[in-house]
């Protein structure tokens, strides 16, 4: 029998008023008998602390139960000493969420867990986004034999596959369960799951977000990004294939095929979602990045005396830039490290300065100066507009913005929680339209071309469709799609004994 341990609610909220692209999640994965596990899994999860801030959890096995320690906050705020002690095992799953399906709730938070008709239980993190949501709704409700209580109906598109698994394993195992079902899953997914003996993973047959293997002296890891394997000391071997299904236990390590690769990588990693120190594809994603910087030096030229990041993302572009362009490279930007780590929702009077809760000019720096501004992407332009407002009244003569990717006009469906199309500044807006609403002297992004390039991918092998519209995945109609779809019809549905969902007494939940 396996037991479902959580940690109490906190009341708390997050700044929606980020100036970032929203984050997707981050997905860990430890096999090492002998090991601390829980330990491991929670520098991993540190290391993919940037992935999602909203939630972190983990789930571990000693064999004979699962158990699942989560909350709301980051992982050092869920996770202390006397909470990991109590977590032993020889496996372990974890994740840090931002929520692209399902509300920021501690019921959403990440690994989901089910107990199967066998009594096993099932635990399982996702990154990335389904876009059939809808007809995986369909399949669960259509389940026979499951038991069900008011108020646990799957919110989450994890929630569903999580189910799915657990309702298909009975009869033939959990690993063949997954064979069968995954091919169904229409989206970006890069998933790790397990019951008490084994640790799985599985990547979409696109492969849009990152997935990879590493070695441990007496184990294996699976996790987001090679970033996650430095730090627990594991030696990268491999990224999981698209369409591949792992199986790690006591046999050793295990590799399936549900679906056929048809690889597209995410670009937008490249430009912001990874860690610098990360490599996708063999490409390191801090040479990446500076690569894309010389190539906006080459496309957008300007005389001025000195180029700053917006930190920390803009960085490394900001760096190629001066490096191609000849101009002086300088910090003119002091970034408070700690903003997005509190919960407290600043007072209207703290709001009304917006983004130097974030950042604080360096007035000696930049007075006086013809300023190139290096920043990742440009979604809403809010954040912008508010940026060289205040450069300019810290005495910046000229202010030339520099974007290291294209204009963002599409929203995205796998796992980055872009705003709608009608938010997106460049969604409505040409290239002067755009440097008006914000204020610039002049702007420009890099070409689409020019950001290829710098990945050394081949544009066969990437998506790009928040740029160019072009989606490698088919949408559903409009209706079927939805952040807070399955909330939504929850809200709607019958609460009647027929339709409320529950998982057995197994999963009831403790406080630790």
């Amino acid at each position: 029998m396996s037991d479902q341990t959580a940690t109490g609610h906190l009341d708390t909220t997050s700044d929606t008023e980020e100036r970032e692209p929203r984050e997707e999640c981050g997905v860990f994965g430890v096999w090492a008998p002998g090991e601390e596990v829980a330990k491991l899994t929670y520098f991993g999860l540190f290391a993919l602390q940037h992935r999602g801030q909203e939630a972190a959890g983990m789930a571990v096995s000693d064999g004979r139960q699962v158990m699942v320690f989560k909350d709301l906050g980051l992982v050092s705020q869920v996770f202390d000493e006397q909470s990991l002690s109590s977590l032993r095992g020889h496996l372990a799953i974890g994740h840090t969420r931002y929520s692209t399906t399902g509300s920021p709730t501690w019921e959403n938070a990440q690994p989901t867990f089910r107990t199967t008709a066998t009594g096993s239980g099932l635990a399982l993190g996702h990154n990335g986004n389904l876009v059939n949501t809808a007809e995986l709704r369909d399949e669960v409700n259509a389940l026979e034999g499951r038991p069900r209580r008011q108020g646990q109906l799957p919110s989450t598109d994890s929630d569903l596959v999580c189910e799915l698994l657990a309702a298909t394993s009975a009869d033939i195992g959990l690993e063949e369960a997954a064979i069968r079902l995954l091919p169904r899953v229409r989206g970006a997914f890069s998933l790790v799951f397990s019951d008490e003996q084994t640790l799985y993973a599985a990547r979409d047959q696109h492969g849009v977000r990152p997935l990879v293997l590493g070695r441990l002296e007496r184990g294996w890891v699976v996790a987001s990004e090679t970033a996650a394997l430095d730090i627990v000391g594991a030696s990268f071997v491999r990224e999981v294939e698209p369409g591949e299904l792992l199986a790690i236990d006591e046999n050793g390590l295990r590799s399936s095929r549900f679906a056929a690769p048809e690889p597209k990588g995410c670009v937008f990693e490249y430009v912001y979602l990874a860690r610098p120190d990360t490599t996708i594809s063999g490409r390191s994603v801090h040479s990446a990045r500076v690569a894309i910087g010389r190539q906006l030096a080459t496309e957008f030229p300007v005389e001025a005396d000195l180029v700053i990041p917006v930190p920390e993302s803009g960085t490394p572009a900001a760096i190629g830039y001066a490096q191609e362009s000849g101009i002086a490279y300088g910090q003119g930007l002091v970034k408070n490290a700690y903003v997005g780590r509190t919960f407290i929702q600043p007072s209207q009077t703290i709001r009304q300065l917006g983004i130097r809760l974030k950042l604080n000019p360096l007035r000696e720096i930049i007075r006086g100066k013809r300023l190139v501004v290096v920043d990742d992407s440009i979604v809403r332009g809010n954040t912008q507009r508010a940026l060289i407002r205040m450069l300019r009244e810290a005495g910046a003569l000229e202010v030339h913005v520099r974007i290291a990717s294209p204009p963002v006009r599409w929203p995205c469906f796998y796992g980055i929680d872009f705003a709608s199309r009608a938010e997106l500044v460049a969604g409505s807006l040409d290239l002067d339209g755009v440097r008006r609403s914000i204020g610039a002297d002049t702007l420009g992004y890099v070409s689409l071309d020019g950001l290829v390039k710098a990945t050394e991918q081949p544009a066969s092998r990437l998506c790009s469709a928040c740029f160019d519209g072009q989606y490698p995945i088919p949408l559903p109609e409009e209706a079927s799609l939805g952040k807070h779809l399955l909330e939504e019809i929850i809200a709607e549905s019958d609460t009647g004994d027929s339709l409320a969902a529950g998982y057995g007494a197994a999963g009831a939940m403790r406080q630790p």
